[in-house]
């Protein structure tokens, strides 16, 4: 045992095998410290892959939420009232145009949380052709969703166009001192002729079709393009009088046919004429009509992937300002 002894002790004091000892040690340290090194790159790229992942299953949750057209607060929500606004003039290049509130209209009724659906009005009106195609949005929506109603309520103001649109749901409210009414159409302009003649001015227009330039500002008015123009009037009058009887039947309460004639009523006047069912404000339309007094927004403002992938944006640049100090995704430690 002694002798064994003295020759691991003899072995350590050879300087020889000692430079090799050495050596084998330091080869050691250099393979534990790449092993290391390869761990942390392998749990590095880990959890990098990992993130791609989990971002595609979110991108992709995202896209298909967003092809619902749900707004973001519908989405999880309970039982709630559906609010449509049809805000400012009716026209295609308007907010208030028919494509964007058919889309709303749409996502409000295929929402699983809406108990009913409340058209907020405040708008005076616009184009027929935009307001008739909502009309007719409405009617096919209420066939496809027999157990959703539809409210509409009128604030400052619900005229021409806008309660074109209103005469479509099951009920239309306002308040006492609302504008409701004006069922009517109206076309207007300037003629020029008179001022052109002072000023020694010729207008010259050349046209294909003898009536081309009908209406011209700068021509003399024509009585066949005013007794035109009228019967225009007069056909689209009719349609719309016709929507607003299919809609209120026999709520209209007044045979006169006055109300037709293009004037504007209060809230209060039109609520005696039969324009209106009742003198209340959305909270109370929402709570009692419907049943359900949260309300959710549904515009067509920006849509849901859009406003996610902001936020998500905002929040994976916050996460990378720490994670570069930290070495996580810092491109040198990686490679080192």
């Amino acid at each position: 045992m002694a002798e064994n002894l003295w020759a691991e002790d003899k072995s350590v004091q050879d300087p020889q095998r000692k430079g090799d000892t050495d050596r084998l040690w330091l080869v050691l340290e250099k393979a534990l410290e790449q092993s290391t090194v390869e761990q942390r790159r392998a749990r590095r790229w880990g959890i990098f892959f990992k993130s791609i992942t989990v971002a595609y299953i979110i991108g992709l949750s995202l896209f298909v939420l967003n092809e619902s057209e749900l707004p973001m607060d519908a989405l999880g929500s309970s039982a709630h009232t559906a609010v449509v606004p049809v805000d400012g003039v009716i026209a295609s290049s308007e907010a208030a145009n028919a494509f964007d509130i058919q889309q709303n209209l749409e996502a409000a009724f295929e929402a699983p949380g809406s108990k009913g659906v409340m058209l907020e009005i405040n708008s005076p009106g616009g184009s027929p052709v935009q307001s008739e195609y909502v009309f007719r949005a409405i009617l096919d929506l209420k066939a496809q969703y027999p157990g959703k109603p539809v409210h509409a309520v009128i604030g400052d103001i619900g005229a021409s166009g806008a309660y074109y649109i209103a005469a479509a749901a099951d009920t239309i409210h306002a308040a006492p001192a609302s504008i409701v009414g004006s069922i009517g159409v109206v076309s207007s302009g300037f003629g020029f002729h008179g001022l052109m003649e002072k000023l020694g001015i010729d207008r010259r227009v050349i046209t294909a079709g003898d009536n081309k330039a009908m209406l011209d500002p700068f021509l003399p008015e024509s009585e066949d393009d005013r007794v035109h123009l009228q019967g225009l009037l007069d056909v689209t009058h009719r349609q719309f009088v016709a929507r607003v009887r299919e809609g209120r039947g026999e709520r209209l309460i007044s045979d006169d046919e006055n109300i037709f004639d293009g004037r504007v009523w209060s809230g209060e006047q039109a609520l005696g004429l039969g324009l209106v069912d009742s003198l209340a404000g959305p909270l109370e339309v929402a709570r009692e009509w419907i049943g359900a007094e949260e309300r959710v927004y549904y515009t067509k403002d920006e849509p849901l992937l859009n406003q996610v992938s902001r936020e998500f944006g905002f929040g994976v640049g916050h996460s990378l300002t720490w994670l570069w100090p930290q070495g996580i995704l810092n491109p040198w430690s990686l490679s080192h």
